[in-house]
């Protein structure tokens, strides 16, 4: 009834107060070279975009209170146009990306409300995501500054150097980083401005904080939260959707 409704506004509303106020940017400005000419972000997987299933568990999470989407030119409007199809009321804005997706990262932090504390780092074309995951990844983050979902690596890694094996690592210590990443917004800005300064490509937000000394927390991640790099992908990424059922597949939506 509407005195349960007003109850459950006024217990989310205490709960935010609670932790920091976080956005959520959403790196949306790849260039899909490995996809044979298409959009990964809009590629559809059961009639809906890749994108539009990322920016719905994002949409979902009660630790996001906004969301910043960092588009390609190409897909400027279409992802606006996903946003107002698919009701996403979170997000804030839509900006043209960068060139390197730290780049894009970076204008679109430079977006995020002012009375943002924390940031969640989201590649646009892992449409896995669950809400839950998300939560994890910003309660760990609240705790230690920075923080990542990640998975123990599950094959035998090799470092390779022309053509010839270097170095085995012990897989014990190796992890496969996923995002979301969260981080505290000045932390990420500085770090994202030092690695810019110092010419150093980085290719997740973790590494350029780890250049300030600074060691994100792991959190554990899932094996079926993958990025759509590939048309395989998206094969795959429709059994598991299927297997996930109402969490994130159709019947969520």
């Amino acid at each position: 009834g509407r005195g349960s409704d007003l109850l459950q506004r006024l217990r989310s509303l205490l709960k935010k107060k609670e932790r920091p106020y976080t956005a959520a940017v959403v790196a949306a400005g790849g260039s899909a070279r490995r996809m044979g000419g298409g959009d990964k972000l809009l590629a559809k997987i059961h009639g809906v975009p890749v994108i539009a299933y990322t920016l719905l568990a994002l949409e979902k999470s009660s630790c996001v209170d906004e969301i910043v989407v960092a588009a390609s030119e190409g897909n400027f409007l279409p992802i606006t146009d996903v946003c107002r199809e698919f009701g996403i009321s979170k997000v804030f804005k839509v900006v043209r990306g960068g060139q390197e997706r730290a780049d894009s990262v970076y204008k679109a932090l430079c977006e995020c409300s002012l009375q943002t504390k924390f940031v969640l780092v989201q590649d646009g074309a892992r449409p896995l995501l669950t809400p839950a995951l998300a939560e994890k990844v910003c309660q760990k983050a609240y705790e230690a500054r920075c923080a990542t979902a990640a998975v123990p690596v599950k094959d035998t890694i090799k470092v390779v150097e022309n053509g010839l094996v270097q170095q085995t690592p012990d897989r014990a210590f190796l992890y496969a980083v996923q995002t979301p990443q969260v981080t505290d917004i000045d932390l990420l800005k500085g770090a994202l401005c030092k690695a810019a300064q110092d010419g150093e490509k980085v290719t997740d937000d973790c590494a350029a904080v780890e250049k300030l000394g600074i060691r994100p927390a792991i959190v554990m991640g899932s094996y079926d939260n993958i990025k759509i790099t590939t048309p395989e992908d998206l094969d795959i990424a429709q059994v598991l959707l299927e297997r996930m059922g109402t969490e994130q597949g159709r019947n969520n939506l």
